[in-house]
């Protein structure tokens, strides 16, 4: 009996140990022939600048090596990365910098485009959750110099710019960061015209961030703006003006002759003298 026991007992060992093999060699079958690509060894921020300590070789199969990898760390030393890296994602050209390109926010405006810094607190920067890669609108305060003279107050709100980038909240550009945070200045990415609407905004009111949806396209209907009239249901609706008819030339009628009866007047009385010659009686008149 005991014989018996040891005997399946190693029969169970060796069924065990072949199971493990197989399955090892299933396994290095499906991965297939491997490389070695450069992966982040910790994590990178936005616009950090690469150094040899931050890089090292990992292997990757080769099948799913993603486009732009690197297979020499020397490759790298030195880039700047465009977006936030994590430890272990693999370095590739389309997440770094053109060469040359010197580390910090500058790396990641894209061309064409401009950083622009306001001033806000803690009411115009959305209770601190304007962060890195949230899209907000601009808005202003100002007075419209259109208003009738005799209006007291020209007040009026409008948004000046839609779904505009922000490219860092302070000194960090950390996109990543999802934890609101109070700071007294926002870059906001921007056209160049977008930059000059942006500073003459500034220069002429008061500015206030409103907070969009990240993927909430611009408005295709553009407001005219908040007045203080509009607030307080004083605006007085538009009266539409009757469309101008076109004059239509008419013909002149020629006008018809009017036959006047002329009545025949009256001959004018004379003085008449009646003469009795004889028997007979004559009336003459002169």
């Amino acid at each position: 009996m005991r014989s018996r026991g040891m005997l399946m007992l190693f029969i169970a060992l060796i069924a065990g140990l072949a199971a493990v093999f197989l399955a090892t060699r299933w396994m290095q079958s499906q991965g297939g022939d491997k490389g070695r690509i450069a992966v982040a060894n910790t994590d990178i921020e936005l616009g950090g600048r690469i150094s040899p300590e931050m890089i090292r070789m990992a292997d990757w199969p080769l099948g799913s090596v993603p486009t732009g990898a690197f297979n020499e760390a020397t490759q790298l030393d030195g880039r700047v990365v465009t977006v936030a890296m994590q430890r272990g994602e693999p370095l590739i050209e389309t997440r770094l910098a053109p060469i040359g390109t010197k580390g910090g926010l500058s790396a990641v405006v894209p061309q064409g485009k401009r950083a622009m810094t306001v001033r806000v607190n803690d009411v115009v920067g959305v209770a601190g959750f304007a962060l890195p890669g949230t899209y907000v609108d601009v808005m202003v305060n100002t007075q419209d110099e259109r208003g009738q003279r005799n209006d007291r107050d020209h007040s009026v709100s409008k948004i000046v710019l839609e779904r505009i980038l922000v490219l860092a909240v302070a000194q960090e550009a950390d996109r990543d960061a999802t934890k609101p945070k109070v700071v007294n200045a926002v870059t906001l990415e921007l056209t160049p015209k977008d930059a000059e609407l942006l500073d003459l905004a500034r220069s002429v009111g008061t500015l206030s961030l409103v907070l969009r949806n990240q993927i909430d396209p611009k408005s295709t209907e553009a407001t005219t703006g908040a007045t203080k009239a509009e607030l307080l249901g004083l605006a007085k609706p538009e009266t539409t003006k009757p469309a101008a008819s076109k004059a239509v030339p008419t013909r002149r009628a020629t006008p018809r002759p009017i036959a006047v009866r002329v009545e025949p007047q009256a001959a004018t009385p004379k003085n008449c003298v009646e003469i009795i010659r004889g028997l007979s009686k004559v009336t003459e008149c002169f």
